[in-house]
């Protein structure tokens, strides 16, 4: 019999950042649980299903991504405002109430303050790549033009002075760089540098809902033909021009393709559909790729370990962030292609969803990437890693 521990989750309030870990939370909740889930309160919905407690709190974060900076360090500052904000809040209601386990996103900066204000150990659920030995060298013009704009000099001093305020004396650039202990939820496949990855970093891989993977919401088609999905997920879906190249492209073809268009584009802005075609404004995107031959994808790592996971071939396009790094990485993995975003047309994008499917060389290397990918452990092995940090 397990001994009942409350842990608390200091979330952060995009769903890209959500999905990765709920199944670890509702995990642990079903083995007896009590999880505290800090999170902004328009995110609320994604996480009562687990079951755990909500502590939602006011966000600072925009409500649209073209509002987002484009900065790096102004981008992180909305991290730190949301997290200096945030702070007096969880103080107020952990004090009397003290988990014995922080867990966080990469987002979620209050954990280790928390921890080291409580003396118990934080372990970040990291959605994307981590550092490894010898990272700061590897990227170091890219790291000193963060750190030498006046928007990361900016950024560095209030982080400081947040730290200290909260009596911690170590320098926010040495504080951010090397977190104490790390539960990589993406595949190891899909992370650079995977041998020099520390010890303090544990591999569990996709953590992929038994919920949403059991999920039938969607049916394949009945006339055999291949299944086409096409999704820039939750935050870079407003891309009216490659949902329309994709109708031009596969336009009495023998794919069956399924749109998934997102928030910012009204599916009835793209005419009428040929044939074959299914537009929405999201889909389960589990179960299409359970049945799929390929996937256009703008490259962020839950959709790339979703596609590794079962094995489908990618056209990636990316928009923003890590996702020019993840396409080139399942480009070297022989997963898939990157197809830039100003080379979209309808020709290239069916000539690249055609290459990927047809090549016998990605359905075998997809096949050995798919075996590795769910031996990690996933749900289980995570849970049981959080577990091992209970005092």
């Amino acid at each position: 019999m397990r001994k009942r521990e409350h842990i608390a989750m200091i979330g952060c309030t995009a769903p890209s950042h959500i999905y990765p870990s709920l199944a670890v939370i509702r995990e642990l909740v079903s083995r007896g649980h009590r999880v505290s889930y800090v999170v902004g309160e328009t995110l609320t919905g994604l996480v009562e299903p687990t079951g755990a407690e909500l502590v939602p709190h006011p966000s600072l974060f925009p409500d649209n991504d073209a509002k987002w900076p484009d900065d790096p360090a102004s981008a992180m500052r909305v991290f730190l405002d949301e997290a200096i904000a945030v702070l007096p809040r969880l103080t107020g209601r952990f004090d009397d109430d003290r988990p014995g386990l922080l867990l966080y996103d990469i987002g979620g900066l209050p954990a280790p303050v928390l921890a080291a204000r409580y003396g118990v150990p934080a372990v970040q659920l990291s959605p994307t790549l981590v550092a490894w030995d010898g990272y700061k060298e590897d990227m170091a013009e890219t790291l000193a033009a963060i750190r030498t704009s006046e928007s990361g000099k900016s950024y560095h001093a209030a982080y400081n002075a947040w730290l200290r305020e909260n009596g911690i004396e170590r320098d926010a650039w040495d504080w951010l760089a090397r977190p104490e202990h790390v539960l990589s939820l993406i595949p190891r496949a899909m992370q650079p540098e995977a041998d020099r990855v520390p010890a303090s970093v544990r591999f569990v891989g996709p953590c992929l809902d038994p919920e949403r993977l059991a999920d039938t919401g969607w049916t394949p088609p009945r006339d055999g033909r291949r299944v086409l999905l096409v999704s820039f997920g939750t935050a870079y879906n407003d891309r009216p021009d490659v949902y329309r190249a994709c109708l031009e492209g596969f336009a009495g073809s023998d794919w069956h393709v399924v749109l998934a268009v997102g928030q910012h584009v009204d599916p009835a802005d793209l005419g009428p559909l040929p044939a074959g075609f299914e537009v929405h404004r999201s889909v389960p995107q589990l179960a299409v790729l359970a049945e799929a031959s390929a996937f256009v994808t703008h490259a962020g790592m839950g959709g790339c370990s979703e596609s590794l996971w079962f094995g489908v071939p990618t056209v990636a396009i990316p928009q923003a962030v890590d996702q020019f790094g993840n396409a080139a990485m399942l480009e070297a993995l022989g997963a898939g292609r990157h197809l830039p975003a100003d080379q979209v047309t309808a020709a290239t994008l069916r000539s690249a969803v055609d290459a990927v499917a047809g090549s016998a060389d990605v359905a075998a290397r997809l096949a050995a990437i798919r075996g590795t990918v769910r031996a990690h452990g996933g749900v289980d092995r995570a849970a049981d890693a959080v577990e091992s940090f209970l005092r």
